[in-house]
């Protein structure tokens, strides 16, 4: 005889809430945004109720706060905020949003989702486009200090070494005579050495 295989028992709290987004933003400048969408997920194999809180009712409306969903379902709660005024901006609201068994009123899993109003998205895209400026600014001057460049580095070699060789005219050397130098090259390696070594103090 085949035995049903039993569900195991789930304890209270421990579920894992699938909800997106976990964060709310409005901005009282735009309209649009006074009207939010949560999507609650279900992705096991039993269905779910649930049930939308809020540490403020009073400043948002909830279009069906409460219902279910099915197993491997999704549902969309949608969220509105009715008191957009300058007294609130800024200030972090909280929804927590609860999940049971259909057949059981204990909460198996719950979720917090934080809602903010802004005064602004104009404004508020503005600190987003001066912030990220500001990291490349930061970004392109810790890599102009990180030191000087592979190319600048093998000049100052390349000068030191030509330095280093013998002078056209020195007869008693072990260097070959096509690698003796005249005194205006070894002047011009001198030059261009002062010059990386320049770049090189001021980085």
């Amino acid at each position: 005889m085949q035995q049903q295989r039993r569900q195991p028992e789930l304890v209270e709290g421990n579920l894992p809430v699938f909800v997106f987004p976990t964060e709310l933003i409005f901005y009282a400048d735009d309209q649009s945004t006074h009207k939010q969408v949560l999507t609650l997920y279900n992705p096991y194999e039993f269905a779910l109720k649930f049930k939308v809180l809020c540490t403020t009712p009073n400043k948002y409306v909830v279009v069906d706060a409460a219902g279910a969903v099915k197993p491997q379902c999704c549902v969309d709660i949608v969220i509105r905020h009715r008191d957009v005024r300058s007294c609130h901006y800024d200030v972090i609201d909280k929804f927590r949003l609860q999940v049971s068994e259909q057949s059981q009123r204990k909460a198996l899993g719950r979720k917090e989702i934080i809602a903010t109003l802004l005064p602004s998205a104009r404004e508020q895209r503005k600190e987003v486009e001066e912030k990220r400026i500001k990291e490349h600014l930061t970004e392109k001057n810790r890599t102009v200090s990180s030191g000087p460049s592979l190319l600048t580095v093998f000049l100052g070699i390349v000068c030191v070494a030509a330095l280093m060789l013998p002078t056209l005219g020195e007869v008693e050397s072990l260097v070959p005579l096509y690698f003796h130098l005249s005194v205006n090259q070894k002047l011009v390696a001198a030059y261009v050495l002062g010059l990386i070594t320049m770049v090189i103090l001021r980085i």
